[in-house]
This record gives C-alpha cells, structure tokens and sequence, in this order.
C-alpha cells in the first residue's frame, strides 16, 4: 500500500477513452491511493467513448491542488472539452509549478498544451497531436511511456500498464 493517504484527482468530461480513465485509477486505487473524480458539474455521470459511465465526485471548483498529490488526465475526446475550462487549466499549472505528479495519455496532451506547461518538456502522446505537442514546445518521444521531472505521458491504451505503473512509482516517491 505505498500510496496510502495520497490523494489524486482524475480529470472528467463527456467522451473520455474508457481504459484511459479507468486503468490508472483502479491501479492506484489498489496501491491504497484516494481517487477523485473530478469534472465539470458533481454527481455528474460522464460516459466514455465506448458508454463505461463515470461519476464526478467533485466539479472543478470543488478541489484545491494544494490538497492533492497527483492529477492524471485520461484521453479521448474529452480532452479538448476539459482544455476549455479556465478552472482545469490552473489546477494543471498549479500542479506544475508545485513539481506533483502530472499524468496524461493520448490526447490529453492538450490539456497541459492549453495550460501551456509544455515548452522545453520531453512528452509522448497518440501520434495524432505530435505536431500539437511539438508546436507547444515539446520534444515529442515515440516511446511507450516519458518521464519528464513529475510529468508522465504515454500514447495509447496498449501502453496503460507501464504508463500507470510510471505515475504510480513517480507518485510514490514524492
């Protein structure tokens, strides 16, 4: 249980990819982490692209970052929904200037994109947004899973399990 008493909040909005979502909570859940799920509107349940509901424990301006030790982003096309909101985007920054744990796969990318924490960062994500990442700044990696300081990227759902077992072991050693 080395995640015990850590807590993370879990971005969600309509059309998140559903593995994405759920792959990394459950593995840190299991590691004895705290899990929230946090989107637009609380009690709300989301339904991911192939319909796994999701339910938001919290909305947005519900959380504080200083009370969480890690954020995880999942993919899909929820991603460009959650970049629009003002909200999302300073928990992701805060984050970052905090040096916590920061977690995106696929498309979540643009995410940290739009918070614009990217530039001089090694990051992977799908394929698809290379050119997104790279015009933010990035150095875009075809690797399984990038570790960069506290932010860890991956690309696609193959890889949840090195990407999850990465945030994990980043998120335990803080």
């Amino acid at each position: 249980m080395r995640l015990e008493g850590k807590r993370i909040i879990c971005l969600v909005d309509e059309e998140f990819e559903d593995l994405e979502l759920w792959y990394p909570i459950y593995r840190a859940r299991e590691e004895g982490a705290i899990v929230h799920l946090v989107g637009p509107e609380k009690g709300k349940t989301y339904h991911g692209k192939y319909g796994v509901p999701a339910t938001a424990d919290f909305s947005f301006g519900d959380v504080r970052s200083e009370d969480y030790d890690g954020i995880l982003v999942p993919g899909g096309w929820a991603p460009d929904k959650l970049r629009r909101y003002d909200k999302v985007l300073q928990l992701i920054r805060e984050m970052d200037a905090a040096g916590k744990p920061i977690g995106h796969i696929c498309h979540a990318g643009w995410v940290l994109i739009s918070a614009k924490i990217l530039k001089g960062r090694k990051v992977t994500s799908t394929p698809g947004i290379r050119d997104d990442m790279e015009n933010a700044g990035a150095s875009w990696i075809d690797e399984p899973v990038v570790i960069d300081g506290h932010i860890v990227s991956s690309r696609r759902p193959p890889d949840l399990p090195v990407y999850a077992k990465a945030f994990c072991d980043l998120l335990a050693s803080k």
